[in-house]
């Protein structure tokens, strides 16, 4: 990586990465996806969703129009076409003879196992759909799922999609107040859940959470389905109910009805514990064309043979769209995990990667830098000779985080073998809660793939990149992305309030969707997203984004993870403070000594501009239990105020060494 030199517009890129890595002749060759598909989009890209959404599901009523636009910004996607995603996920695959093929290979975290076939899960489906029926669920109720990643909780959402009714999954980490906000906001009539789960070995509750919850009077809800996951004692009142004592004595037989394609499929709330829920909104045709499409293409699926893995956890979009969704409507095979990538050992992701064959792992950077932490010898003592294509997904990935992912994980041919001639490819995502699917990302067969960069808006998706004044931006500058047309899986609202999905999204340029991400583009017109807009960090003048920094750091060989974040300076405005977690085999240095090798790294990277005011080492950053860091938490500590709501952070105390930490190193200086 060289510096650049500084563009005068929203963002300073300073940055620039040059490697790159075309896709080998044979994955080319046996690609599913191909550059026609470039270029059908761009001769017709109406005409060519119209094509794939007829290709990736089983209509019900054909549609009458593709796209309608005319009330913008509220979209209409397949105007007059009926479809049950439900039916498209499971029925139709027992229908064509396939279900004998496993859909889901569950791993719980004490080790118990489960593989489900297409036609266990479409019975396994009916019954749910007609025990929901019988509690009095109808088409257009709402139903909040509050639940661990078990099959349960994928059977409860096809379930609700199958009736009609909409599912609204809280994250099982959100407190009992989240979880009553998205009640209460929802008007939830069902609420199911489970006794608790697995965490680290040991068992962890939720039932308790929903009692809490429904404490207080005023609340929709009518009835509460529990799922027994770990045998924790569990109170039950009177509208409560075991899943044992009322799904499986259900009929397998369950009459589907197609819904319109513009029929609410889910909503799935964004805000965190406080503040009033965003509760995003998802329709059926658009949204199950566009994740099945990308699911299918991004990793160059061939559901006969391949086996799919994603870490996240259905309590988000990720696991909504790549999980439950796009891989089930494809008719894929996919693992899903219950547990913690370190219980029981650290080596456990890898384990399971050599158990299942698994051909495609999709995950968050934050895990794969975490892993690097670890150290190259874990995963070097298991067999991952069965992965073909790799995927990012939930941030920017930094450089050197991708190139461990491509050289340790991606050319791993097994223990004692030399490395793979063709690593694995990596599919860099970037899409969002309100987008539903992929929006920018590599085909794995076509793309010449870079360290850091998501590379180009998948086919029919038309992605821009701005300066303040919505003006379009030349290769090499840094400015605001934008969607510039509308596309199929995007959000139809906010829950109830138009005025504010309509302020939130559309406002700033008019016709076009802003994403509140900066972004720029390279040379050959790649894409390289720079993080938030609410994150960039004004020094002295110059707009840094936190993005490039923390990849600056981790190109450093001692730094496994960084986090940057901007703290007011009396002198330069803002000031960069750092917060770093070094590499094993980095540890136990002089801290004085690392702080100063890590600012004179930065330096020459990006730029003494860039260079950190503080740099602190710590044993953990403070992330959710999806593995996001909450800079918000960190900002806090850097300006010497006490830091926020740590509620939702997978250990709460984390903040608290890190507060101390920054206070006996320096107090001053904040």
């Amino acid at each position: 990586m060289t510096p650049t030199p500084p563009a005068d517009n929203q963002l300073d890129s300073m940055l620039k990465e040059n490697r790159s890595f075309p896709p080998s002749e044979d994955f080319a060759a046996n690609a599913v996806a191909t550059a026609d598909r470039y270029e059908k989009a761009q001769a017709d890209r109406l005409g060519y969703w119209a094509e794939q959404a007829r290709s990736v599901l089983s209509w019900d009523t054909d549609f009458s129009e593709t796209l309608d636009w005319s009330e913008a910004p509220f979209a209409k996607w397949f105007v007059g076409g009926e479809v049950n995603a439900a039916y498209n996920a499971v029925d139709r695959h027992v229908e064509a003879g396939v279900g004998d093929r496993v859909a889901i290979h569950f791993e719980g975290e004490p080790g118990d196992t489960r593989s489900i076939t297409y036609a266990e899960l479409k019975d396994d489906v009916s019954r749910a759909a007609n025990a929901f029926e019988s509690l009095g669920v109808a088409k257009g109720d709402r139903v909040a799922i509050y639940m661990p990643m078990i099959p349960e909780t994928i059977v409860t959402m096809l379930a609700c999609a199958r009736i009609g009714a909409i599912h609204s999954v809280v994250f099982g980490g959100f407190s009992s107040d989240a979880l009553r906000s998205r009640i209460d906001d929802a008007e939830a009539k069902l609420v199911v859940t489970a006794d608790g789960s697995y965490r680290r070995g040991k068992p962890s509750t939720l039932k308790p959470a929903v009692d809490e919850a429904l404490a207080a009077p005023g609340h929709t809800v009518e009835n509460v389905v529990v799922v027994r996951r770990n045998g924790e004692d569990t109170a039950f009142h009177e509208i409560d109910t075991w899943w044992h004592d009322l799904v499986p004595q259900q009929s397998p037989e369950h009459h589907y009805v197609p819904h319109d394609s513009e029929h609410p499929l889910f909503i799935l709330y964004t805000s965190g514990t406080t503040g009033k829920p965003k509760g995003i909104l998802h329709t059926t045709g658009g949204y199950l064309t566009q994740t099945a499409v990308t699911h299918r293409d991004s990793f160059d699926l061939k559901p006969e043979t391949d086996v799919y893995w994603c870490t996240a956890d259905v309590g988000w979009v990720t696991g909504h769209s790549y999980i439950v969704y796009g891989p089930l409507i494809n008719g894929a095979t996919q693992v899903v995990y219950e547990g913690t990538p370190d219980s029981p050992h650290k080596g456990r992701l890898w384990e399971l990667v050599q158990k299942y064959r698994v051909t495609q792992f999709y995950t968050a950077p934050t895990l794969i830098r975490t892993c690097m932490k670890w150290g190259r010898e874990i995963p070097d003592q298991y067999d991952l000779s069965s992965l073909r294509v790799l995927g990012t997904v939930g941030e920017a990935i930094n450089p050197e985080a991708w190139m461990w992912y491509r050289e340790v994980i991606g050319a791993n041919n097994g223990p004692g073998n030399a490395p793979k001639e063709h690593p694995a490819p990596i599919v860099d995502t970037w899409w969002q809660t309100e987008t539903g699917a992929h929006m920018i990302a590599p085909l794995p067969g076509v793309t010449a793939t870079k360290p850091g960069s998501a590379q180009a808006g998948v086919p029919g998706v038309e992605i821009g990149v701005v300066d303040e004044m919505g003006t379009p931006l030349g290769r090499g500058e840094a400015g605001l992305l934008v969607v510039k047309e509308p596309w199929p899986a995007m959000l139809r609202g906010i829950w109830k309030n138009p005025e504010r999905y309509q302020e939130t999204y559309w406002s700033r340029f008019g016709d076009v969707y802003f994403a509140g991400d900066g972004a720029r583009t390279d040379d050959d017109g790649d894409i390289w997203l720079m993080g938030r807009v609410d994150d960039v960090m004004n020094v002295s003048g110059h707009r840094l984004s936190t993005t490039e920094i923390e990849s600056a750091l981790v190109s450093h060989e001692a730094v496994a993870e960084a986090a940057v974040v901007g703290a007011k300076d009396a002198t330069t405005g803002e000031a960069v403070v750092a917060f770093v977690i070094l590499r094993g085999d980095a540890e136990g240095g002089d801290p004085a000594q690392t702080e100063q090798e890590l600012r004179t790294h930065v330096g020459k990277e990006i730029g003494p501009i860039a260079k950190p005011r503080n740099v602190l080492v710590v044993p953990e950053l403070p992330k959710t239990r999806s593995g996001k860091i909450m800079r918000r938490l960190l900002k806090d500590v850097a300006e010497g105020r006490e830091a926020g709501d740590a509620s939702t952070l997978a250990d709460p105390s984390v903040m608290l060494q890190i507060a101390e930490d920054m206070r006996a190193k320096h107090g001053a200086a904040t």
